[in-house]
């Protein structure tokens, strides 16, 4: 039986593929990964935020007509005498 002496002084070190570069591919996979759940909640998250902003637009018009002298002539008469103390009809 031929067997070989042990070597001494020889020290081998060995390091995985993923210990050697552990983020390979990250960047790319977080920009894939982004683009794809972002299109599963587009229809969830757009049309409240469209929504919001359509009626808080319609408001703010509202609001800044109401308070133009325009607005302040064409206000009913009864809120005006239901501030003052007049009569409340309803």
């Amino acid at each position: 039986m031929d067997r070989s002496q042990e070597q001494r002084g020889i020290i081998t070190y060995a390091l995985s593929a993923n210990r050697q570069r552990p983020l390979a591919g990250t960047a790319r996979a977080a920009i894939f990964n982004t683009y794809r759940r972002s299109r599963a909640q587009f229809l969830y998250v757009v049309p409240p935020f469209a929504l919001a902003y359509l009626l808080m637009n319609w408001a703010i018009e509202k609001n800044e007509f109401y308070n133009s002298k325009e607005g302040r002539m064409q206000a009913p008469k009864e809120s005006d005498e239901a501030v003052q103390g007049g009569p409340v009809r309803g």
